[in-house]
């Protein structure tokens, strides 16, 4: 294997880097995406339950941020349940964005290295074919072993940057899809929370006012 790396040249050395930051990024994005721990499945029914309870304290409210995204999103509609409706889902739509931005994190990063991997390989083939040709041109085409270095690097780069460009780009594709799919759940648990909230209080109201 050293030796396979040694043959491909210097432009290896960026591959590899490549291949160990991409793995590191789609190995991080799979523990960190989990739906369970984007989502928790009794979260929403959990603090449906604290509400009508009146049992959202300080500490449980700190404890919804600090659980998952969805519980952040949910304790910032939360917050303002108060309020009417449009600011809670103001407020929801706010720190939706941040928790959007860190679920997307190093995602792009990975993009870029899908992208400019095959360009590596492809620098290296163009950087091969350069050798080829200067060894044809200063010791002709009667030793094939001058024209071998060339050509053994010209494809070793363009299969390691191939290598390295296609998976990652899977991921890549995998880890915007899924985040998409994540924050359309999230949105619909949080909304329908406000409107349960604010039904909960419509109908609090017209009893009060019945009495």
């Amino acid at each position: 294997m050293f030796e396979l790396v040694a043959a491909g040249g210097w432009l290896m050395a960026p591959i590899i880097a490549c291949s160990i930051i991409a793995f590191a990024i789609i190995a991080e994005r799979l523990w960190t995406l989990r739906v369970k721990r984007v989502i928790p499945g009794p979260l929403v029914a959990q603090v449906w339950d604290w509400a009508k309870e009146k049992k959202l304290d300080v500490e449980r409210m700190q404890a919804l941020r600090a659980g998952s995204p969805l519980g952040r999103i949910l304790a910032a509609g939360l917050s303002n349940r108060n309020a009417s409706r449009e600011i809670m889902k103001e407020a929801i739509e706010d720190t939706g964005r941040h928790v959007v931005h860190e679920l997307e994190r190093y995602i792009n990063t990975l993009g870029t290295i899908a992208a400019i991997s095959p360009l590596l390989g492809l620098l290296g083939t163009v950087i091969g074919m350069i050798k080829v040709f200067s060894a044809i041109t200063t010791q002709g085409v009667g030793n094939p072993a001058a024209l071998a270095g060339g050509i053994s690097e010209a494809l070793i780069t363009t299969a390691a940057g191939m290598v390295v460009a296609i998976p990652t780009l899977m991921f890549y594709r995998y880890f915007r899809g899924k985040v998409t799919m994540l924050v359309i759940r999230m949105e619909q648990q949080a909304l329908r929370m406000v409107e349960v909230l604010h039904g909960q209080r419509s109908r609090e109201s017209a009893e009060g006012q019945q009495l």
